[in-house]
């Protein structure tokens, strides 16, 4: 049998083949790769989201590079902070993480912008005279799992000057939910909560979903109308910047060295502004204790719901200002004809305005005197603080910096509820940023217009009585609001693991809805301290009660005066015009003028016809 040898030339085929297979194999492996890589760009282009800013805004998503080129990298250390980089780079940064630092308490490193502080804009001027070299930037990431495809957009802010609270550095997301390929749900951040909403309910240019970004705290919002009404009194509007996905840069965040350090990207002054909410956030991977990143379905499944009525009810509250406006407008209009008729019918008297007739010692001045101080009183009242509920901590390494208010209520931000979040600071629950100062304060105005041309004590009394009881109306429903928290079933609605002393906490302030305050002493786990709560009408409020019971006390009075001001003139129409008669008086008067006329004697003789 012959023998097969192999000669070089075969050789060098076999050998080709040995090394041009796996060569192959290894491209078709990068290759899968890449279209991997590939369609994950793709998809995150797809649906990448168009940005609308407030026209008030000053920073816009920006490449992280800017924050770490411009910060030092520090360690909290109590009340020292210790100095460990002044030119971190992005690859030493993601040492700083749980997996590879031996460091404990790895969240205590910080990165600090050097060009200002958590208290000046600094920060926003520099990075503004920096902007154009930077331009924008959007990281995405596609997450896979559970039959569901997320498309998370993460936006870096270089500063937070939101309404609730001021920090360096802020990480925002937007979050697309595909289901076998198709969107089905969207969920925007919104500080430390969000909200969810299904694909028809957002708002879209094709596939890209619309962003509404408030102003300063960067919350990202359904509507450009929202924000009023919810988590907080943010700023929103379609009237600055809008960048669509073409105006930024898209990059995939898992590709990003940076993306494991587990510091907070923003200044950590000391343990006292963690609760002011002026420390700098944690980045994507670790917000929300991770749940934002870890499990992004079940975090927007824990996400309230949209609802279309809430649109409605948010732009009524966003126009709001505008409606009354108008309405006043109308009202005024009205007040002005009145008083013309008025006018041209009896006169408006020698003062016009009618609390302004102050003439001596008597129950009439004084009740005038009384409306006039009343009104002052409460337009100071209108610009402080009418009810607020705070607390104080004290107790090791949870501090707070003197007394934080709990719920807020006032006459120009409205509502405010806040939770105290040892780990994040003062975080806005719930809001309804209502102008109400604006409404009662026009309410005075309509006061002083009604009174113009009054003749009577009596009228004017019950005017003042009127607009006592309007200013009596939002003290009495603030404390009808404070009596019922007594009566709402905590431990029910949250279940047996609630402590006690918050169902207690909460009965002492509805129990005394006017003020008062608590003191809970704390001991756990060696560490002993103590809260205290104090609660009750503010000085804004306690003025309009004092301002509502001035005018009733005018009104009354007033009334009793019973005092005629001036003497109301008789229009020339009543002085031409005569009374007219009925049938029974008009044959009276005929019967009468009958009697009056003399009829001659009958002539009896011949003489008195001579005559």
């Amino acid at each position: 049998m012959r023998k097969k040898s192999f000669k070089r030339g075969n050789f060098s085929g076999v050998y080709r083949i040995l090394i041009v297979v796996p060569l192959l194999i290894s491209f078709l492996f990068l290759g899968a790769i890449g279209g991997v890589a590939q369609s994950d760009e793709n998809i995150a282009e797809q649906y990448a989201p168009i940005l609308y800013f407030e026209q008030g805004e000053m920073c816009y998503p920006v490449d992280v590079s800017y924050h770490i080129d411009n910060s030092y990298l520090y360690q909290f250390m109590g009340d020292t902070p210790i100095l460990i980089d002044e030119s971190p780079t992005a690859e030493e940064l993601s040492y700083y993480s749980p997996v590879q630092s031996q460091y404990q308490n790895i969240e205590y490193f910080y990165l600090d912008n050097q060009h200002g502080t958590v208290d000046d804009d600094g920060v926003i001027t520099d990075y503004q005279s920096k902007m154009d070299a930077h331009g924008y930037t959007v990281y995405s990431r596609v997450y896979p799992g559970g039959g569901t495809t997320v498309i998370q957009y993460w936006m870096f802010y270089a500063f937070n000057k939101g309404e609730l609270n001021q920090h360096e550095g802020d990480w925002e997301m937007v979050q697309v939910v595909l289901s076998g390929g198709t969107p089905t749900d969207v969920m925007y951040s919104q500080h430390h909560s969000g909200q969810r909403a299904t694909w028809d309910q957002v708002e879209r240019d094709g596939d890209h979903v619309k962003v509404y970004v408030a102003r300063g705290s960067h919350a990202n919002y359904l509507r450009s109308y929202s924000g009023k009404f919810g988590v907080a009194s943010d700023i929103v509007g379609a009237n600055g910047k809008i960048l669509e996905s073409g105006d930024y840069t898209l990059e995939l965040l898992e590709s990003q060295d940076w993306l494991s350090f587990a510091g907070r990207w923003g200044e950590f002054d000391s343990y006292e502004d963690v609760f002011r909410g002026k420390v700098g956030p944690q980045g994507p991977t670790y917000r929300e204790n991770g749940v934002m990143w870890n499990s992004p379905v079940d975090w927007g499944n824990g996400l309230s719901q949209a609802d279309n009525n809430i649109f409605l009810f948010e732009w009524f509250l966003y126009n709001i200002v505008t409606i009354f406006l108008i309405l006043t407008a109308v009202s005024i209009s009205l007040i002005v004809f009145r008083i013309y008729r008025r006018h041209k019918k009896h006169g408006l008297g020698p003062r016009i305005v009618s609390m302004f007739y102050i003439d001596g010692f008597n129950i009439k001045s004084i009740g005038n005197i009384l409306c006039i101080v009343g009104v002052i009183i409460a337009v100071f009242g209108l610009f402080n603080l009418w009810y607020a509920v705070s607390i104080n901590i004290n107790v090791k390494d949870f501090e707070t910096a003197g007394t934080v208010d709990m719920i807020a209520i006032d006459g120009i931000d409205g509502v405010r509820i806040n939770l105290l979040d040892p780990s994040s600071g003062p975080v806005q629950i719930g809001s309804l940023s209502i102008p109400f100062s604006l409404f009662i304060g026009l309410g005075l105005v309509f006061l002083v217009l009604a009174t113009i041309g009054i003749s009577s004590s009596k009228k004017l009394g019950r005017k003042y009585i009127t607009h006592g009881i309007k200013l009596l109306i939002p003290i009495i429903i603030i404390l009808a609001v404070i009596m019922a928290l007594g009566m709402i079933p905590f431990g029910s609605v949250a279940g047996d693991n609630v402590d006690a002393t918050v169902e207690e906490i909460l009965g002492s302030i509805s129990s005394a809805p006017f003020g008062g305050q608590k003191t809970i002493p704390v001991y756990e786990s060696g560490v002993s301290g103590q809260i205290s709560f104090q609660w009750g009408l503010a000085l804004g409020g306690q003025l309009l009660l004092v301002a509502a019971i001035i005018l009733l006390v005018a009104g009354i009075m007033e009334i009793i005066a019973k005092t005629s001001f001036f003497k109301e003139k008789v229009s020339d129409k009543s002085k031409k015009l005569k009374p007219k008669k009925s049938p029974e008086e008009s044959l009276e008067t005929q019967s009468e003028e009958a009697e009056e006329i003399k009829l001659p004697k009958p002539i009896d003789s011949e003489e008195q016809r001579k005559e």
